[in-house]
């Protein structure tokens, strides 16, 4: 049975979610809010569950061709520079879990995935304001003021996702007294750092503040991405300008080779970080969210692109397993995804992980084509299982 489907959101787990569907034999639009193709954002950090899935949208040559391969996942004691844990990834993670560690220009996977959906699919300037549900469809409502049907509607547009107010209710972000700050500078301007080729985590002496630096740009650049405590947050935007200055500053204590790290950037932005609770339910009817709509994180394991593209994929394989019943469908992929994106959620939160040696093959040997999904059997359309 071929699906009419609406994604609300061009970005990463849309876009992926867009590609599976579209190869699954359905036919898919993707609305996106932004009304033009910018280089916007900075860093994606692929790990291997990601980069295995995207292997088998077709995009696996296009990243390894942009991206850089960090050498190993490393941590140090922020202050001392002790290092704690190292694991090496590259070859041996591919190896290991069948995908490399890939960190790459946000705008580069952007246009991977881009490139493979069909002619005339991506719409821009299309934000989605509203959803109207009904027995056997679900509508957009856009700010433009236009609507479209749909049999399925996903919801791919973020932390402040309409799909989701419009199915759930209005909802605020919890700000989590923490913000970032991001930038770049050119490989050259590290000297002689020891491992400028790693993924390296520097934590600091309080849970919030903590330094991670790793290659960009097939290894020609170096992103840095730093968090510092504040009570409060009231500024809107995701890209404001920050004080690298006074980023500097605050780090004043940190190890000589984290404190050359910072002094290598020329400017930097900042963000405020915001996370939401695991949610009970995310379909309601025909429609569905995914990525940071359904489950928002800190990037403190680097997973939030990750579990979006792993939604994807798994929402493509559920409607695929029963194309004729859509409530079963939505109930076996979010029987299989809640409980991972809540654990990466709440590990994400705690901002322990892999801070001393440990195992990290739950996070990056996840296989999203592979993974089992339930034999759901459904009554009715309330998306409880049938015991």
């Amino acid at each position: 049975m071929t699906l009419s489907i609406g994604i609300c959101g061009g970005g990463v787990g849309g876009l992926a979610a867009a590609i599976a569907l579209h190869r699954a034999g359905h036919s898919v639009q993707v609305f996106e809010k932004a009304r033009a193709i910018n280089r916007v954002g900075a860093d994606v950090n692929l790990t291997p569950n990601a980069v295995f899935a995207l292997d088998k949208l077709g995009v696996g040559a296009f990243l390894r061709e942009r991206a850089a391969r960090p050498t190993f996942r490393i941590s140090r004691d922020g202050v001392t520079g002790e290092e704690t844990s190292r694991l090496p990834m590259s070859s041996a993670a591919e190896e290991k879990y069948g995908a490399p560690q890939l960190t790459i220009h946000r705008a580069d996977l952007l246009e991977a995935l881009r490139s493979q959906l069909p002619e005339g699919a991506l719409h821009l300037g299309r934000a989605a304001a509203s959803v109207e549900l009904a027995a056997d469809k679900a509508t957009v409502a856009f700010a433009d003021g236009t609507s479209e049907a749909f049999d399925l509607v996903i919801g791919a547009d973020g932390i402040h996702s309409a799909v989701r107010e419009a199915l759930w209710g209005e909802d605020h972000p919890r700000y989590t007294g923490m913000v970032s700050y991001r930038g770049t500078f050119p490989r050259e301007a590290a000297g002689d750092i020891a491992d400028a080729e790693a993924f390296t985590k520097w934590w600091g002496e309080i849970p919030e503040k903590q330094i991670v630096t790793f290659p960009l740009t097939e290894g020609t650049e170096i992103f840095v991405f730093a968090t510092l405590p504040q009570e409060d947050w009231s500024e809107e935007g995701w890209t404001l300008p920050g004080d690298v200055e006074d980023l500097r500053t605050a780090y004043a204590n940190f190890h000589g080779d984290a404190r050359k790290l910072l002094n290598a950037l020329d400017d930097v932005t900042r963000s405020a970080l915001h996370v939401r609770d695991p949610m009970p339910q995310w379909a309601k009817g025909r429609a569905t969210l995914l990525g940071d709509a359904a489950h928002p994180m800190v990037p403190f394991m680097a997973q939030g692109a990750c579990m979006a593209i792993e939604d994807g994929v798994v929402l493509a394989r559920a409607l695929d397993s029963s194309p004729d019943d859509i409530d079963t469908a939505l109930a076996r992929y979010e029987t299989e995804r809640k409980p991972r994106t809540a654990r990466v959620q709440e590990s994400s939160l705690a901002n322990d992980w892999l801070k001393k040696a440990g195992n990290a093959d739950w996070v990056y040997g996840y296989n999203a084509w592979t993974t089992p999904l339930n034999d759901i059997k459904l009554e009715g359309s309330s998306h409880e299982t049938c015991v």
